[in-house]
């Protein structure tokens, strides 16, 4: 009896949990939303100042830079927040604030990086702080911190399967000792079920938070196009290996610029970057549907520019300091090269589009993530449900190449 009452109040508890996660993250990405159209919309239409957004941008790194040398480097990205929760069983919510804000500017400024790295450590944080201030929850600190991974993954993604299984999926070590896996599968579809509840019903009010990725609307498939499965695997890790050393060759230089003078010097190249090249600004969903419906304007050789060029931005603004998550980035820069890649092929490239922009992103992200079936369930957000045994296929192909060329 006594046990089933306890399950009865962790059900209430993730419930509350859920609704009380969801509420955040939309309260902070409707932020981002109200104060980017201030700053973008409002403020042009004020002061028509040609180099305003350098001055915006480079304000906005100024204040970041700030609070790092104060406070320390947030915010995490978001591999090493889920390695604390899985490795220290703990996550500090100690610099809360600091954490918002430098979560918060960069995606105000159009820093070419995408919400998911400071939403998922300030729900992780809330979620410690919540288990070490309230009672109930301090026996389930497991379950607390596990859920509100899989709940913001699953928001920021529109995939509640992606955050079950980017939590899950391959990593042993994270099963909760104390409850059976029917159990807990059921704790994250009725947290998740009950975030996306909140999240839909503020949307219907105050009106949506985010506009999300566009998806297209159905991937055409011949026998050319799997066979060009052969060209679009090896492009994709070929973007992932330059990727990695773009990130690696940043990360060097930023950690010997002082702190102030590099979030700076980032504002002021994104800035620049808002000014001369928009298209490789920002996370990327506002310009991946415009993209959609006009890659066949562009030159190919255009269209791979703006796929290196959001690569080089994305790890430069991340350690660089204006910091955020490279997922929404990599998706668009990948699906630029996938749209050059038909350009170059086929004199009608439209029906071909998608599946090549698929192909090479599901195998970027599989390398990336290291877990197919997540990075499959991510790729939902805008390829259809059914094409998604080939996008795993490509998922897994670009993780074993990973892993076989130890990259």
């Amino acid at each position: 009896m006594e046990r089933t009452a306890n399950q009865l109040k962790l059900l209430l508890f993730t419930a509350l949990l859920g609704a009380s996660a969801g509420a955040v993250i939309w309260c902070f990405l409707k932020g981002v939303s109200l104060c980017s159209s201030f700053i973008w919309e409002t403020i042009p239409a004020t002061f028509s100042l040609r180099f305003l957004p350098v001055l915006i941008c480079g304000l906005g790194g100024l204040i970041v830079g700030f609070i790092h040398k104060r406070y320390g480097n947030y915010p995490e990205e978001l591999d090493l927040v889920m390695e604390k929760i899985r490795k220290d069983k703990y996550y500090s919510y100690k610099h809360i604030l600091p954490l918002l804000i430098c979560a918060f500017i960069p995606l105000c400024c159009l820093s070419s990086v995408g919400p998911e790295a400071g939403l998922t450590g300030i729900i992780a944080a809330l979620c410690y702080w919540v288990a070490d201030n309230v009672s109930f929850a301090q026996n389930h600190t497991a379950e607390v911190s596990r859920i509100g991974e899989v709940i913001t993954l699953g928001q920021i993604f529109h995939s509640p399967l992606f955050g079950i299984f980017a939590v899950e999926e391959g990593d042993d070590e994270a099963q909760l000792p104390v409850m059976s896996r029917g159990y807990k599968l059921l704790y994250y579809a009725l947290s998740t079920t009950v975030s996306f509840l909140v999240v839909e019903g503020l949307n219907a009010i105050f009106g949506a938070a985010l506009s999300g990725f566009p998806s297209f609307e159905d991937i055409h498939r011949e026998l050319s196009d799997i066979v060009l499965l052969l060209l679009y695997i090896p492009v994709g890790m070929l973007i992932y290996v330059v990727f990695e050393h773009i990130e690696r060759f940043t990360k060097t230089v930023g950690a010997h610029i002082p702190v102030i003078l590099r979030e700076t010097i980032c504002g002021f190249v994104i800035g620049g970057g808002v000014l001369f090249f928009p298209m490789a600004m920002s996370s990327g969903e506002e310009q991946m549907g415009e993209l959609i419906d006009t890659f066949t304007e562009y030159s190919p050789l255009f269209l791979m520019g703006i796929c290196i060029l959001k690569l080089l931005m994305t790890a430069f603004c991340i350690n660089f300091g204006m910091k955020g998550g490279h997922f929404f980035p990599l998706i668009f820069a990948c699906t630029c090269m996938g749209f050059a890649l038909v350009r170059i092929i086929y004199s009608d490239p439209s029906g071909h589009a998608a599946f090549a922009a698929a192909a090479v992103t599901a195998t970027v992200l599989g390398a990336q993530l290291k877990k197919p079936i997540a990075a499959s369930l991510l790729l939902l957000l805008c390829f259809p449900v059914k094409r998604l045994l080939i996008i795993f296929l490509c998922a897994a192909a670009g993780s074993k190449a990973k892993e076989t060329l130890n990259v």
